[in-house]
């Protein structure tokens, strides 16, 4: 599985942004898909995840109500909606693939799951 992120941007405090995460190969409903993010001299840390079945979501406490994580499978893509952007959701934001079927929704929030990763998408809030 590889995966190409994209979306990322300058906005302002208050404001939205909608990062894609396209997949290519084929996805099994199993697969679960994530978000990441890092910012400076941060570690890096979950955002929210989603099984392509789409029976399952997660999200970080600190994003919740805020963010939503779907998917189009007819565009093979995960898409992460953020509103209501804060400074300090400024970060590199990654999504990554995990391929094993054996997560369960208690465990998307951990990084060693995901074995497949894209390149980061800038995202960056100004006050």
């Amino acid at each position: 599985v590889q995966l190409q992120a994209s979306g990322g941007g300058l906005v302002q405090d208050g404001g939205s942004l909608r990062l894609s995460c396209t997949a290519s190969g084929r996805m099994q409903s199993r697969y679960v898909v994530g978000w990441f993010r890092q910012a400076p001299g941060k570690e890096r840390e979950f955002v929210a995840a989603i099984r392509w079945s789409r029976d399952s979501t997660a999200y970080a406490d600190s994003v919740k109500g805020r963010f939503a994580i779907s998917r189009d499978s007819m565009k093979n893509t995960v898409y992460l909606q953020m509103n209501s952007l804060k400074p300090e959701d400024t970060a590199v934001y990654y999504c990554a693939a995990d391929a094993s079927g054996r997560t369960i929704v208690s465990s998307f929030h951990s990084e060693n799951r995901y074995a497949h990763w894209g390149q980061g998408t800038q995202v960056t809030v100004s006050s």
